[in-house]
């Protein structure tokens, strides 16, 4: 293969450098300019057949549309310069501008098509379920970005938990979601008892206890419950994506913990804040916890509205990964069960120009 320099040059063997107003190196189809520095460009069988493996080599895969180097781990992609193109839940080319975002609210397959590189990517699993007092925790919130390639990856939506059928069984667990080798876990359950202690993505709300615990880098704890085992019970708000669940009050105001705070994200172009822990539920006309970002509020066993009828702690707002409110089972109506967890979302957005 021929060496081409060109312009008025310059050769310091001592320094190995080319030096000159124009001076230039090509070689095949690539080359080194005082501006500019072209890399050798194949396809990824020219590649694996014909590019040497020295650690630092550097090619333009025309078939990947990908920078890619050679290193100890084998041929890595430096930088994507094609569109990435792929398929999978509801793709949305308009709410947010110069980006794809494809949004899960059932299982399914996030494909790609063509190109590679980072992709975005919100994954919130499914909040707790209230339990009687305690309210539940927000389902597991994970955000960052994942570098993907031409293929499949997986999608699991996660469910909220349901409602316990009697005082002694807390709250039920959401359920996980997935997105490829990112897990998210599913909220967990209020109280309904001192015993239990409501560990998930974020913890359940207590029983005149601590509440659960939350998981690292998804989620933080359930607030302590609080009764004096007579007539007066508050339960501890779940844990929320921003923010760890309320105690509740001490008995002089015996207000129900408000739900943790959620987290915002801007994936779909617009901020929305998800993942909220429920309200802890209280009784004889004291305050139940409120709760924000998906989290339902907690009941309370007078008080019967429209929005808490009966002692109903209320549900958790479906894909948003928000705990269920603590209901009151001394409500005079239904039982005062607590809310349903929300249901949990994947989200995937990646530049399309």
């Amino acid at each position: 293969m021929a060496i081409q320099i060109s312009g008025t040059t310059v050769i310091d063997n001592s320094r190995n450098v080319i030096t000159g107003a124009a001076a230039s190196v090509t070689c095949g189809d690539a080359f080194v300019k005082a501006h500019a520095v072209g890399v050798g460009t194949t396809n990824t069988a020219g590649r694996n057949a014909g590019v040497g493996t020295a650690q630092g080599t550097l090619i333009l895969n025309v078939e990947t549309e990908s920078l890619e180097m050679y290193g100890p781990a084998g041929w890595k992609v430096v930088k994507s310069v094609g569109v990435l193109n792929a398929t999978g839940g509801t793709k949305d080319t308009t709410s947010r501008s110069g980006y794809a975002v494809h949004t899960f609210t059932s299982p399914g397959t996030f494909t790609v098509n063509s190109g590679q590189g980072d992709v975005e990517y919100l994954v919130i699993a499914g909040g707790g379920a209230g339990g009687y007092y305690g309210g539940g925790g927000a389902g597991g919130y994970r955000s960052g970005t994942l570098s993907v390639t031409p293929g499949g990856y997986p999608v699991t939506r996660g469910g909220g938990g349901t409602t316990p059928a009697n005082t002694s069984v807390p709250g039920p667990n959401g359920s996980n979601s997935v997105f490829g080798t990112i897990t998210s876990t599913g909220g967990g359950g209020g109280a309904s008892q001192p015993a239990y202690t409501g560990p998930g993505g974020s913890g359940g709300g207590g029983y005149n206890a601590a509440g659960g615990t939350g998981t690292v880098d998804e989620g933080n704890d359930g607030g302590v419950g609080n009764t004096d085992a007579t007539t007066y019970t508050a339960g501890g708000g779940g844990g929320g994506a921003g923010g760890a669940g309320g105690d509740a009050s001490t008995p002089i105001s015996r207000q129900g913990g408000d739900g943790g705070a959620g987290s915002t994200s801007s994936i779909t172009g617009s901020p929305v804040a998800r993942g909220g822990g429920g309200g802890g539920a209280t009784n004889n006309n004291y305050t139940p916890g409120p709760a924000t970002a998906g989290g339902g509020p907690g009941g309370n066993n007078n008080v019967a509205t429209t929005n808490r009828p009966g002692g109903i702690g209320i549900s958790g707002t479906a894909e948003t990964g928000g705990g269920g409110g603590g209901g009151n089972v001394n409500a005079p109506t239904a039982g005062g069960p607590g809310g349903l967890g929300g249901s949990g979302v994947v989200i995937v957005a990646y530049p399309i120009a």
